[in-house]
């Protein structure tokens, strides 16, 4: 199997766009986009379980749609979170 060149290698894509949705949560408007299994290639906690996401899991990662926090200058994307889809369905 080829390896595929490192995401700092190529160029970046528009966050938000593209197969990105929408969601509304109790704490606000969040900015989420499915990982296919197939492109999940790193282990991530997952906030909402606190157990890994390893590679192969297909599941979401999800950003805040506007900067929170006292950087209000930085990007949401920062922010992203890595999450089992299932926690994210439940996160309320």
């Amino acid at each position: 199997m080829a390896k595929r060149p490192s995401k700092h290698l190529r160029p970046a894509r528009p966050l938000g766009a593209g197969h990105a949705t929408s969601a509304t949560k109790a704490d606000g408007r969040w900015v989420v986009r499915s990982v296919p299994g197939d492109r999940a290639v790193k282990t991530y906690t997952c906030p909402g379980c606190q157990r890994a996401i390893t590679p192969g899991t297909p599941h979401v990662v999800a950003w805040p749609a506007a900067p929170t926090g006292f950087n209000q200058a930085a990007s949401p994307a920062a922010e992203r979170r890595h999450w089992h889809s299932g926690c994210w369905a439940r996160k309320h």
